[in-house]
């Protein structure tokens, strides 16, 4: 497996990966499998690449999973990240206040149903932190508290919980987690 920033070549695939996995577009036994809760589109996507922010894993020059990474300012777009921020705000990670200077938005990220549990998510995940290790020592995420999945694989990285919250009908968690090792 190889883990890398994105290209433009990429986007198709990455698209693809999002429709198969997007919440609106499963049944409730796939939902147990994993999710993507965001929708993003093509204009959305080059402005993330633009930014580096978006990472890509693949197996024998097929793209198996993405990750976005990037400031809260890209990410505001998107109502639930402003709300996130401003309660992240409040809170202490390792002894730092979180801050929209300080940390970064990760997320959603997505590795194909036939690759989960083959090591391509650790993979993916080291590569995006430590692309984002110059610019934040923080990186921030939220998971749907239905997406038990997503939230033990994330744990199993020492994502570590800071805060719960409701939004549009849905509950989450946010998980933080630092780009060097002390």
């Amino acid at each position: 497996m190889v883990t890398r920033i994105a290209v433009e070549s990429d986007i198709e695939r990455i698209l693809e990966l999002q429709s198969l996995n997007l919440y609106s577009n499963l049944s409730p036994a796939e939902l147990a499998q994993g999710f993507v809760t965001t929708p993003i589109t093509v204009a959305q996507i080059k402005e993330i690449m633009a930014q580096t922010g978006l990472f890509v894993v693949e197996q024998e020059n097929l793209v198996i999973g993405y990750a976005y990474a990037g400031s809260w300012d890209y990410f505001a777009q998107w109502a639930i990240f402003p709300y996130m921020l401003s309660r992240l705000t409040q809170i202490n990670f390792r002894g730092v206040k979180i801050t929209a200077a300080n940390s970064f938005q990760y997320g959603p990220v997505c590795i194909d149903r036939a690759w989960r549990g083959s090591g391509a998510f650790p993979q993916l995940f080291q590569t995006m932190g430590y692309n984002m290790a110059a610019r934040y020592p923080i990186g921030v995420t939220f998971i749907n508290q239905i997406n038990q999945r997503s939230l033990k694989a994330h744990q199993k990285l020492n994502l570590e919980i800071i805060d719960e919250f409701q939004f549009n009908d849905g509950s989450y968690y946010s998980l933080a987690f630092p780009t060097t090792i002390d």
